[in-house]
């Protein structure tokens, strides 16, 4: 059996449910490897179909998506309302999240972890690719981040494209430069504020309470090209911005925030999202 491999295919920016952490953001690097046999061009498979296939189909499959374990036992949702469900995270606080059904992933797993999203990847590329080739591994992996980073989720209701979705997210580093010098303490002042946090916008939010147990919550609706999205989420897992949560006005609102408390200092922000890509701020 001969094998291609394609390193660095794409990145999957995208939310999951976990029971401790809650609302994850995370991204994901995509590396493929096909084995079979040779075709009558001497290949495996044209590496010209790679993206417009395989990349493809993984973009569609799990790319900017809310991934859902379905095994997980604090999972409930109703016949009458199949586009809702509620997630009861390991300290009793509840998750409820209502979309269309293209903006989730629904995992025959207890736990989101590489390997069951790989399988379910291998599997949809099965279906897809030449009798020749015979196998398909897919290997997730992190970015290898130096320095401070964060895990967030947000949804973009004016975005055209599938950014509208109300919880998908980016595992993501952040450089702040301070009168022309890094300032590593800054960028973990805000990894640590921001580790598993939704960042929401103000005007998308249409209701707070507080249940039974004290624990206050914020509901966040809107409604976009693709559907109806809704969102409960504990009050002390939100991050709330009076603006979109761009990744252009969070690296905006930083630097507001930190030139607010140095106001004779020159601040610069990067703010990534996701892998390799990001804005930059300066004050």
């Amino acid at each position: 059996m001969d094998h291609l491999f394609v390193d660095n295919l794409t990145v999957i920016d995208f939310a999951y449910l976990d029971a401790r952490r809650g609302l994850v953001g995370e991204s994901w690097i995509v590396d493929v490897v096909l084995g079979g046999e040779l075709d009558e061009q001497g290949m495996v498979f044209d590496f010209s179909n790679v993206k417009r296939t395989i990349k493809r189909v993984i973009d569609e499959r799990v790319d900017h998506r809310l991934v859902i374990p379905r095994g997980y036992p604090g999972l409930s949702w109703s016949e009458e309302s199949p586009d809702t469900f509620s997630w009861i995270l390991a300290d009793g606080r509840r998750i409820v999240h209502r979309s269309p059904d293209e903006a989730v992933v629904w995992l025959s797993a207890e736990h989101v972890v590489p390997s069951a999203v790989a399988r379910l990847l291998e599997q949809e590329l099965r279906d897809v690719l030449p009798a020749n080739v015979t196998s398909v591994t897919i290997d997730l992996r992190e970015d290898v981040i130096e320095g401070a980073y964060y895990h967030y989720v947000h949804g973009l209701k004016k975005h055209l494209g599938n950014c509208q979705r109300i919880a998908h997210g980016h595992r993501s580093p952040i450089r702040i430069d301070r009168n022309g010098h890094r300032d590593r303490e800054l960028e973990r002042r805000w990894a640590t504020r921001w580790q598993d946090i939704y960042i929401g916008s103000e005007e998308d939010v249409v209701r707070r309470h507080v249940d039974s147990t004290g624990t206050p919550y914020v509901t966040f609706e809107y409604e976009a090209n693709q559907g109806e999205f809704a969102l409960t989420l504990p009050e002390e897992r939100v991050y709330l911005l009076d603006t979109d949560t761009t990744v252009e006005l969070i690296a905006a609102h930083i630097a507001d925030t930190l030139k607010g408390e140095f106001p004779n200092d020159r601040i610069r922000v990067k703010a990534y999202e996701g892998v390799g890509k990001g804005a930059i701020a300066e004050r």
